[in-house]
């Protein structure tokens, strides 16, 4: 099993089935440096515009659709002093009656220290002063290239990834994607520092890291939506809108993932879901939003 250390020659702003900018086999570990949401490197040079431009994508020898591409995200590293978020929560997220009386949503700095692994705004808001957050790195796109050719914007996400902006998607966890076309097709990039659940304002702390990811295949494990694992749960995701299909989407997936792999049939499953599951809002604020259903490992038993 070989480590590539990947530096894009183009960026992208769709995930699909466009020409690999790097073949790996099966097992190989990646190490990328990502651009931020709005297209600028570590240095701050504009790279090309937004919206979450891609790295990739990366050819996965072996995997055919059917299969599923298993993602560990072993490490993200900020690369850079700075970050930025928008700084009022979008109008789609409060009462209808409210949004006339929001202020202008505006972009603000936020102060990276790397060695602390703090971040805190770079000109204090009133109430706010002594606000420093400890770094929680997470990946908000990522994904692989749809079925049937499509080429999906960076803005939004389905089965096949894309911008689901939940917060557990960082170091630690694993993920598997579907695969709808030869090699997977995978993609990485929208990286951010902190984010609440929902991205309410609009966007994480979006600045710019080196992600170490490795790629499996896992032949023949067909899914449909993207599930992840953590130290301490399993999830599923769905992406649609409005906010019940997508939950409808994480729960179907969370249902055959416990028979799959638990032994557990739909009564079984849908007694230990109705007490122990959590609900985690991935962003309400992209064209699909996304919800994640998850479940401690505390109440499983794997077959």
């Amino acid at each position: 099993m070989a480590t590539h250390r990947f530096t894009p020659a183009l960026y992208h702003n769709v995930i699909g089935s466009l020409p690999p900018a790097l073949h790996v086999a099966d097992g190989d570990t990646v190490i990328t440096e990502t651009l931020d949401a709005a297209g600028y490197d570590k240095h701050g040079v504009h790279r090309i515009s937004g919206p979450n431009p891609m790295n990739g994508p990366i050819f996965v020898e072996g995997a055919e659709p059917g299969d599923s591409l298993k993602v560990e995200i072993l490490s993200m590293v900020p690369t850079r002093d700075k970050g930025f978020t928008r700084s009022v929560v979008a109008s789609n997220v409060v009462d209808p009656q409210d949004v006339r009386a929001l202020p202008a949503s505006e972009k603000v700095i936020w102060q990276i220290d790397r060695e602390a692994r703090t971040t805190r705004l770079a000109e204090p808001v009133a109430g706010l002063e002594a606000f420093t957050l400890p770094l929680s790195p997470m990946i908000g796109c990522f994904g692989v290239a749809p079925a049937l050719g499509q080429a999906i914007s960076t803005a939004t996400s389905g089965e096949f990834g894309g911008n689901m902006d939940y917060r557990l998607l960082g170091p630690g966890t694993t993920i598997w994607f579907p695969v709808s076309a030869p090699g997977a097709l995978f993609f990485l990039g929208d990286c951010h520092a902190v984010q609440g659940d929902g991205e309410i304002v609009g966007t994480g702390i979006e600045t710019t890291f080196e992600v170490t990811v490795r790629l499996s295949v896992e032949k023949k494990k067909t899914i449909i939506w993207p599930r992840g694992e953590t130290a301490d749960d399993i999830f599923t995701i769905g992406n649609a809108r409005p906010l019940d299909q997508a939950l409808q989407h994480a729960t179907s997936e969370m249902l055959r993932w416990l028979g799959s792999d638990y032994g557990l049939d739909k009564t079984a499953a849908s007694h230990l879901l109705g007490q122990v599951v959590r609900y985690d809002v991935g962003n309400v604020f992209d064209p699909a939003y996304t919800m994640a259903c998850r479940v401690s490992k505390s109440w499983l038993k794997r077959r």
